[in-house]
């Protein structure tokens, strides 16, 4: 039984969004559709191409195969463009996950500089703050905190950024400035929610000032930034945020100052794609670009009001 490229292409659209509802979409068919034109490839090639995993399908070693094959033909199928143009190669959905700060100030610049060039290209970004996954169908770039243990994938260091503590002006002149790391235990810490935090590498204030009592705590840094503004205590923020801010003062930076990495993990099947590629590119250079803000130099570091 002779394989129908249509039928590969369905399952190339299902690899990449690891569900048939959104493949389908994206497809212009209905979800039948697409689960019937699965069931007829794995008839053609004599076996699974698709297995359930947590969130979604991932391929088996058939369907790895079988998508490799498909990209072909989307690639031959794109180089029929109009008579005398080239076709983009840089085009589709990305989909992408990173935390909120890396989301907002690397990803989000980097992605909109490159769809200049590339109207094509669709970049979904998912703000989270977690270890990198181990079943991650659907999802072509992860940017994590911390080296990930990761298997069938490759993990790329992608660089550093540093964090401090940061308060309101406001709040000093009400509450005094800390001149110590032992005074920092006086002042109400604002973090994330110790009980929900993934990362091990983010328990750096728990760890350096044990001390501190949860002020405002929560799973998004926006929210770190927006209560240590609004003098709720001391928040403990990446630098390269807390330093856009005017109001706040990072105190004491010769003893308070983490260091981490982000890393990038990356499907080997993804990589071959030209737009995940591109992506890939962009957020290395947006990091290089902003580097010194990223390591807390973007402004002279300031202990008092």
């Amino acid at each position: 039984m002779e394989t129908n490229p249509d039928d590969l292409l369905v399952l190339l659209a299902v690899s990449r969004s690891a569900k048939f509802t959104t493949a389908a979409q994206s497809l212009g068919l209905n979800h039948t559709t697409v689960s019937r034109r699965i069931a007829a490839l794995e008839k053609s090639l004599g076996g699974r191409v698709l297995a359930r995993a947590a969130g979604g399908w991932e391929l088996t070693d058939l369907g790895t195969r079988a998508v490799q094959v498909a990209e072909q033909v989307e690639a031959a199928m794109g180089s029929l463009g109009p008579a005398g143009k080239e076709p983009d190669p840089i085009t589709g959905v990305v989909r992408m996950t990173a935390t909120d700060g890396f989301s907002a100030y690397i990803a989000a610049p980097a992605v909109a500089r490159l769809r200049r060039n590339h109207p094509g290209l669709c970049v979904e970004v998912v703000t989270m703050t977690r270890r990198a996954l181990q079943q991650r169908s659907g999802l072509d770039i992860e940017v994590v905190v911390g080296e990930p243990q990761v298997h069938r994938a490759e993990a790329v260091r992608l660089g550093e950024y540093m964090l401090g503590m940061y308060a309101s002006r406001a709040y000093l002149a009400e509450h005094g400035t800390p001149a110590s790391v032992a005074e920092l235990n006086e002042h109400p810490l604002v973090y994330f929610v110790d009980s929900m935090l993934q990362v091990d590498d983010l328990d750096a204030p728990r760890r350096l000032v044990p001390g501190m009592r949860d002020g405002v705590t929560s799973t998004n840094v926006f929210v770190h930034v927006e209560a240590t503004r609004a003098g709720a205590g001391i928040g403990f923020l990446p630098c390269f945020m807390g330093d856009l801010h005017d109001d706040l003062v990072r105190l004491l930076p010769a003893e308070i100052a983490e260091l981490l990495p982000y890393w990038m993990v990356l499907r080997p099947d993804s990589l071959r794609r030209p737009a995940v590629a591109a992506v890939v590119q962009a957020l290395r250079e947006q990091v290089a670009a902003h580097r010194e803000k990223l390591l807390g130099r973007g402004k002279p570091s300031s202990i008092a009001p």
